[in-house]
């Protein structure tokens, strides 16, 4: 009998696309965000459809999904800042649980049926606060459980698989809820879920850390921050693409629904189609950059990326054929995945780490706060010039920047080398 070889190469294979698992902190991590982000979505669909179920008001849908964003533009860069200054896993397990009070008021309001949309664009604005200072320390968090910084990529992209297979399964999950048992139901699972990821959190074991006492205002270290992320090249190339990547790459993403009525004469459905192809394509980056082991091959996999999710938008801006603008999305769903991950990867791997918190929190303030703007600036030039012209002159500033950057990529390379070889000796 001639012996099966293909099964310890799909085991080496599996291993090598989870290899952060090896890291006992990171798989408590991992298990605790794959219920609470679950939940999380369950949370997002139930409050969008109960404010439109109250007042059948578009505008209200929006003014709640910008109550839940514009926090991160004001707040995300200070609390980079106290990422720096703070213990990062004591202060994840605050936000969780004030998040996890903030579902349980909402479950509360609406099942006794206080509930208001006032309150809710409230709630939404709080959890955007608590969202918002979360996201440096978590981000920030990540290499405090990843010892090797060869694997930092790996649970970076994981992560990513993680939010992508959670935005799947958790709308579904939460249209089915909202049929069976109504919203207030939906917010109190979630808080629920947040029991997950908080014991997760407190089952870690996270070696204590010796930071430099601060001196000086927030303000101070935050020009401090900024001032470092500025000087060094490579940092200043990496934020300068997430930024033109997020302000007209993005924002594509609102106007999905116009694309499905008006471009392609479908409907809900459609929506549904287009949105399933770009987290498809989306998932399927993060697995892909799951699996790369050389941490030195990341810096030309982000300048490629960068290209193929600029090129990927522009078919997708022009197509008025359903099936080409299908497997458009799902090209432009990968090169983003895998873009803005490797991007994430290399500037934590590059940051020192008493910066980290706050080059992370310019990211998060690139990739979260300045994504708003850009949609509002896509919706006033559409008005004018129209949704796919406006989508595509987008397209064209985001493949500008990558082949700029494509000029710089070797400079990327040559610091994340001789930060590799720093954290060696």
């Amino acid at each position: 009998m001639i012996p099966f070889r293909g099964r310890p190469l799909i085991l080496a294979s599996f291993n090598n696309v989870f290899r952060a698992f090896a890291y006992r902190n990171y798989r408590y991590y991992y298990y605790g965000q794959s219920v609470s982000l679950i939940g999380l979505w369950v949370q997002n669909i139930a409050m969008g459809w109960l404010a439109y179920r109250l007042t059948g008001s578009a505008l209200l849908l929006g003014t709640i999904t910008f109550s839940l964003q514009i926090p991160s533009l004001f707040i995300t860069p200070f609390a980079g800042v106290l990422a720096d200054r703070w213990n990062r896993h004591r202060m994840i397990i605050i936000t969780q649980i004030l998040a996890m009070m903030v579902a349980f008021v909402l479950a509360w309001l609406t099942l006794s049926g206080r509930i208001t949309v006032p309150l809710i664009i409230v709630l939404a604005l709080v959890n955007g606060v608590v969202l918002a200072f979360d996201t440096p320390f978590r981000q920030s968090f990540v290499p405090d459980m990843i010892t090797r910084r060869e694997d930092l990529s790996n649970a970076i992209a994981l992560n990513s698989s993680l939010y992508n297979l959670a935005r799947f399964v958790g709308p579904p999950i939460g249209g089915v809820l909202i049929v069976w048992v109504g919203e207030g139901w939906c917010f109190f699972i979630n808080g629920l879920s947040f029991l997950a990821v908080i014991g997760g959190l407190m089952a870690m074991r996270i070696e204590a850390r010796q930071r430099p006492k601060r001196y000086g205002s927030i303000f101070r270290q935050l020009g401090e921050g900024v001032a470092y992320a500025y000087n060094l090249r490579s940092l200043r190339y990496l934020i300068t693409l997430v930024f033109f990547s997020s302000l007209f790459g993005l924002p594509f993403q609102a106007l999905l629904p116009l694309f499905a009525a008006e471009v392609l004469d479908g409907g809900a459905e459609m929506l549904g189609i287009l949105t399933g192809a770009l987290g498809a394509g989306a998932l399927t980056g993060a697995f892909f950059l799951a699996s790369r082991q050389d941490l030195r091959s990341i810096p030309g996999i982000t300048f490629r990326t960068a290209l193929l999710f600029g090129a990927g938008l522009a078919i997708f801006a022009l197509s008025t054929n359903s099936v080409l603008s299908i497997s458009a999305l799902a090209v432009t769903g990968f090169g983003m995945i895998v873009h803005f991950n490797s991007t994430n990867s290399l500037i934590q791997s590059i940051s020192d780490e008493d910066k980290r918190g706050r080059v992370v929190s310019l990211y998060s303030l690139t990739f979260m706060g300045i994504t708003p703007l850009g949609s509002l600036l896509a919706g006033a030039l559409a008005e004018y010039i129209g949704v796919p012209y406006t989508v595509f002159c987008f397209s064209l500033l985001t493949l500008t920047s990558a082949l700029l950057f494509g000029r710089r990529v070797h400079i990327v390379l040559f610091s994340l080398v001789r930060k590799m070889t720093q954290n060696k000796e």
